[in-house]
């Protein structure tokens, strides 16, 4: 391990990452956010930091499959048509840009807590582009909106997000949904309404605009629709066989990558078109997967953070809230609670204390962009499309909102 006034070479290269992705271009060059954590990848494979088989090993291989997966149905939604079609159908009573950003926040919000952040975002971020399109609405402020409803709503949920499903699965819990949305359900209900305060106040030129006038778009290719309707019933019997064998205690272990691919089967298997979806999926993004496990796979071995974080009170409400936003966005938050977790189990740690790491951790993706896959999927997605959102405009409402998030989970976390 290479040490440069004394930090680990790792550090210094997350940190030349971060600020990287933060300022999106160097000289004339732009730089998109997939190459600037691969070029971090590679700086550390170069200079011995990681050696190319625990690289290989720091790869989650359940997380990549999940997304390839997801990936291959939302492009089939889009490429059929029935995505628009959709759309139409869910937000039609949408009246102005007040009743679309609520429908937004509380609708993405609370399916993110059953279908999980990442996979509402992949499906989701066309359907933003669509209405900005169609409404002559900001895209910035729909995308925003979007981020933060999936982000937020998936806290509540043990299988909302990958992090929550860590807590869940080892966090010594006798029953994660009653315990999560017994705990969490109120107050990030108060923070997506939050959200839609801060939206409205930072975007008032939008919501000033007129009436939005809805109207059906065809689907485009019926067979492939038919298939991506396939898939989306899949996803939501799956989860939904998943959500009830945990409350009947039957040992069947209906993993998320299953769900993935099992929902993209249709589409690979009997779609025409199969060979156009796979091609145009977001391969970049799984290019950004892959290098940000290797990058953080550096920085685990490192010791570093693990060192620094000696001598904190683990189980204080307030510390695990505050620890986890802020080097969730170091590390991103699953190998952040992957660290945590043991500190927690060891000190005789109560549910309070998980649902605390669960809600820090996962509310850090409304900070900045690398709090959460979720927003990297997003802004991937929207550039394929020729939007993007910034990091200063990502941060903008970011950091008041997080702000606001840590003080009402902090509230009701210490009345219990």
């Amino acid at each position: 391990m290479i040490v440069i006034a004394g930090l680990p070479l790792s550090i210094i290269i997350l940190v030349v990452v971060f600020l990287l992705i933060a300022v999106r271009q160097v000289g004339k060059v732009k730089l998109r956010i997939w190459q600037v954590m691969l070029g971090g990848a590679v700086a550390v494979l170069l200079t011995g930091e990681i050696s190319p088989l625990d690289a290989a090993t720091a790869v989650n291989i359940d997380v990549m499959l999940f997304l390839l997966g997801m990936f291959i149905v939302g492009e089939a939604l889009y490429e059929s048509g029935y995505l628009s079609h959709l759309s139409y159908r869910l937000f039609k009573r949408a009246k102005s840009v007040d009743q679309l950003i609520l429908l937004i926040l509380f609708g993405f919000g609370f399916l993110s807590a059953f279908l999980m952040n990442d996979t509402l975002a992949i499906i989701g971020t066309p359907m933003m582009i669509y209405f900005a399109k169609k409404h002559q609405t900001s895209p910035k402020l729909l995308m925003l909106a979007l981020a933060i409803a999936v982000t937020t709503g998936s806290v509540m949920s043990p299988i909302g997000n990958p992090q929550n499903l860590l807590i869940a699965l080892n966090g010594g819990m006798t029953n994660p949904f009653v315990t999560f949305f017994r705990h969490l359900a109120i107050p990030t209900i108060i923070n997506l309404f939050v959200a839609y305060l801060l939206l409205r106040l930072l975007f008032k030129g939008e919501f000033k605009s007129g009436a939005l006038n809805h109207q059906e778009e065809p689907i485009t290719n019926p067979k492939l629709a038919m298939l991506s309707k396939i898939s989306l019933i899949l996803i939501f019997i799956l989860i939904a066989l998943k959500i009830a064998f945990v409350f009947s205690g039957v040992q069947i272990d209906i993993r998320l990558t299953y769900i993935a691919l099992i929902a993209a089967a249709p589409i690979v298997l009997f779609g025409r078109e199969r060979v156009a979806v796979v091609k145009n999926i977001d391969w970049s993004t799984l290019v950004f997967f892959i290098a940000m496990f290797v990058l953080m796979g550096a920085v685990w071995n490192s010791q570093f953070l693990q060192d620094h974080m000696t001598g904190l009170d683990v189980l204080s409400i307030p510390i695990i809230l505050v620890i986890s936003v802020a080097l969730s966005q170091l590390i991103s938050n699953v190998p952040f609670v992957a660290l945590y977790l043991p500190l927690l189990t060891l000190a005789n740690s109560t549910d309070i204390n998980m649902v605390a790491l669960a809600a820090g951790s996962t509310i850090a993706g409304n900070l900045f962009i690398l709090g959460a896959a979720s927003n990297v999927i997003i802004i991937q997605n929207a550039e394929k499309k020729g939007e993007t959102l910034k990091f200063l405009e990502f941060a903008k409402i970011g950091i008041p909102l997080t702000i606001i998030n840590i003080f009402v989970y902090w509230v009701f976390l210490i009345s219990f």
